[in-house]
């Protein structure tokens, strides 16, 4: 059985996944700020460096941050979801493909977040609340997203999408008739409502932060796992709501 799942995965569409999943962390790696360039910006101020960087919201515009919030999303969001493509592999295999239209309508729901990140992302920036490299200039804001993301891993909506994220065999066999395309973006969808609020974390984390994108992928993938799950998810929430409320006491002080 897990022999034969191996080989399965090492199909075509299986290997073209893997290439979307490695070539959209290779646009993220050449596209992040190094480290020590978000320190000199610290320094000498965000203006001297604001010609260095690719994302910024007033140097590629916004369609260049759709397209990083879309690179981004495929990136961390693809990888999350290869149990659910898995178990749609196997049934789609007795039952006739689809793989390909299945990933394009997850990828569309993702990219319509990305619409609005991006968004977002701009209008903080007007405002002042971000740097130009989108990372948080408010601990108001910061502690606020915290404690947001944090409140939704205790939510109804958030339980009932990872219910549906950890049992994908039975999700797809309900919605089978609907085609590979709706499935893909009932996945997609079902996937960004269990997501978006710890998505928005990289306002805190730093957007194109490649360590704070690691860490928060390998965070909602073993949510979405049945027998780990349930254990990140409220505990998650809880420490998240801790250090949002930490936070947002240090800014109204200060």
């Amino acid at each position: 059985m897990i022999a034969a799942r191996i080989r399965a995965m090492g199909s075509l569409q299986w290997l073209a996944l893997y290439g979307v999943i490695l070539g959209a962390w290779g646009l993220l790696y050449a596209m992040a700020l190094p480290a020590d360039l978000r320190a000199a910006g610290a320094v000498y101020g965000l203006d001297l460096l604001a010609s260095l960087c690719v994302v910024a919201p007033d140097g590629g515009g916004y369609l260049g941050l759709v397209a990083m919030w879309a690179i981004m999303s495929a990136a961390m969001m693809a990888p999350t979801a290869l149990p659910a493509f898995a178990a749609y592999d196997d049934l789609s295999a007795r039952a006739g493909g689809g793989f390909g239209a299945l990933l394009g309508g997850f990828l569309a729901i993702w990219l319509g977040f990305a619409v609005l990140a991006a968004g977002l992302q701009l209008a903080l920036f007007q405002l002042g609340y971000l740097s130009v490299f989108g990372d948080s200039q408010s601990l108001v804001l910061s502690g606020l997203l915290l404690m947001l993301a944090g409140a939704y891993q205790f939510s109804a909506l958030k339980a009932a999408c990872l219910t549906l994220c950890r049992a994908p065999l039975a999700f797809f066999m309900t919605h089978w008739a609907e085609g590979p395309w709706r499935n893909g973006l009932r996945l997609g969808a079902v996937c960004l409502g269990c997501c978006w609020a710890l998505m928005l974390l990289a306002f805190v984390g730093g957007v194109m932060n490649l360590a704070f994108m690691a860490v928060a992928m390998v965070l909602m993938a073993l949510e979405k796992l049945p027998a780990i799950g349930r254990h990140v998810t409220r505990p998650l929430g809880g420490a998240l709501m801790v250090s949002g409320a930490a936070t947002l006491g240090f800014g109204l002080i200060g």
